[in-house]
């Protein structure tokens, strides 16, 4: 994974949209059945909005019928940290980028084979890179 991406609340701001900062920076979420990935079979690579490090590769993408886009695995092991998640009374693993800690979703031990897992993710969280295309990481 490149460097860590550390940005102000305030350079945040300027660098995101209001819909992405808020899921990124707040650990928001947007409402089921309303992200722009969902259904989408585009073949690519799904990167952080905010720093475009590589998170989800296209084919580990399935629809789980919750409202978001979901994944069966990761890019990589260090393409996101996991993070116990107590808030709304409820105990759940948060998933961040593990570049510039903007959070993504959560992670759900209820999906398909191979891994058994549901990466649940917010489409404002992230963007879609088309296979072939290069992807740029963003700099400070």
């Amino acid at each position: 994974m490149a460097d860590k991406l550390n940005l102000s609340n305030e350079e945040w701001r300027k660098r995101l949209t209001p819909e992405e900062f808020q899921v990124l920076r707040q650990h928001g979420t947007e409402y089921p059945g309303t992200g722009c990935f969902l259904g989408t079979k585009t073949p690519g690579t799904y990167v952080c909005a905010g720093c475009n490090n590589p998170l989800f590769k296209s084919g580990t993408k399935f629809e789980s019928g919750t409202g978001w886009p979901s994944f069966t695995q990761t890019l990589s092991e260090d393409s996101v940290t996991e993070i116990r998640d107590v808030s709304h009374g409820m105990i759940r693993t948060e998933v961040r980028c593990a570049r510039c800690d903007g959070h993504l979703g959560h992670v759900f031990p209820d999906g398909p084979p191979p891994t058994g897992l549901r990466y649940c993710m917010n489409s404002v969280a992230m963007k879609h890179i088309p296979e072939g295309s290069p992807i740029e990481l963003v700099r400070a």
